[in-house]
């Protein structure tokens, strides 16, 4: 999953996707990317489930998985608190040494 967000393209797909469903060729439209790639990368993030499709008469809509995504932010935000701890703890460190 977080590989599916490292990509940049798959990123922005992900930030217009959040503002309204959207079909591949809308999304291509709106962005610098061309459709196949679109395809390619909707399908990636329909697998790892960040986004879900919806087929709409001859068109597939595709929306983000809200639960989904605030999985992944709680992930990353317990990353976060992580190596905000390690940095503290370095940065004690460092002002013990020097204050030696």
């Amino acid at each position: 999953m977080f590989a599916a967000l490292a990509d940049d393209s798959r990123w922005q797909i992900l930030v217009e996707l959040s503002r309204a469903p959207a079909s591949a060729s809308a999304l291509a439209d709106r962005l610098p990317i061309s459709r196949q790639a679109i395809a390619k990368h909707l399908r990636l993030l329909t697998d790892v489930g960040l986004v879900e499709a919806t087929k709409i008469g001859r068109e597939v809509r595709y929306e983000p998985v809200g639960a989904r995504l605030s999985e992944v932010a709680r992930k990353l935000d317990a990353i976060a608190r992580g190596w905000d701890r390690r940095l503290e703890r370095i940065k004690d460190a460092a002002e013990t040494s020097d204050s030696s």
